[in-house]
């Protein structure tokens, strides 16, 4: 399994699907129906499973935060290409820090970089019909998931036709650190991503490789908020702010 997409924050570790069924689960109360870790993963590659026919599996990674009380994962899916896999977001809490969420993406399948579009759908808290309410989100995202994956490879391409200097760059961060979408701590990594790719495809000056460099910083993000903050940075640039 590559591990280069999740999880580079202090407290952060990736997990194997046997380790989140090791994770005990927190008690069930009147007010409050806990969502497993495990049964998340699992339910929700079963039906992506069953409803994305043209679309084989590649891989899942998994990602834990606080003592494994926050869960972030990511199901990626193959059709064809060799450039991106079609992504499925999601999230859970042990420690009421979160509630269950999923989105819908793309994996850039040469550095692991995460895009994210569209929406999170999110599962009412973690109340007594949180099961039903997911399966009904999983179903609905999963039949939109092909619209948003195409969508965002005609974004990708369309970045990559758009020049970008030095300075332009330089611009797009400081509207990306201004909005909240990148820290003053993932400055450098945007910086350095930009001027010297850690990949060749993104050596070409434009809004893609810069995209991208986001990306990688991003990496660090807190698991509560990967999936805003991808989905913020791929409004941000798509929207002729450049």
């Amino acid at each position: 399994m590559n591990q280069e997409l999740l999880m580079h924050t202090a407290d952060g570790k990736y997990a194997t699907l046997e380790e989140l069924r090791e994770i005990p689960i927190p008690q069930e109360t009147s007010t409050y129906k806990p969502v497993s870790h495990y049964d998340l993963a699992t339910n929700l590659a079963e039906v992506s499973g069953t409803l994305l026919r043209d679309y084989e599996l590649e891989r899942s990674q998994y990602g834990l935060a606080r003592e494994g009380a926050q869960l972030f994962g990511i199901h990626t899916y193959r059709n064809g290409s060799d450039s991106m896999g079609l992504s499925i977001g999601f999230r859970n809490s042990y420690d009421k820090s979160m509630s269950v969420g999923i989105a819908i993406g793309a994996s850039v399948f040469v550095c692991d970089n995460l895009a994210l579009t569209g929406e999170i759908a999110i599962a009412r808290k973690h109340t007594s019909n949180v099961w039903q309410d997911l399966e009904e989100l999983t179903i609905t995202t999963i039949y939109r998931s092909q619209n948003n994956f195409t969508r965002i490879v005609e974004d990708a391409q369309i970045m990559q036709g758009q020049y970008l200097s030095d300075n332009d760059a330089y611009r797009l961060i400081g509207l990306l650190y201004g909005n909240g979408i990148i820290t003053p701590r993932q400055i450098p990594i945007v910086k350095k991503e930009w001027l010297t790719p850690s990949h060749d495809d993104f050596t070409d000056r434009n809004t893609w490789s810069l995209y991208n460099a986001c990306t990688e910083a991003l990496k660090s993000a807190p698991p509560n908020r990967i999936m805003e903050k991808h989905i913020a940075l791929h409004k941000l640039l798509n929207r002729g702010e450049n």
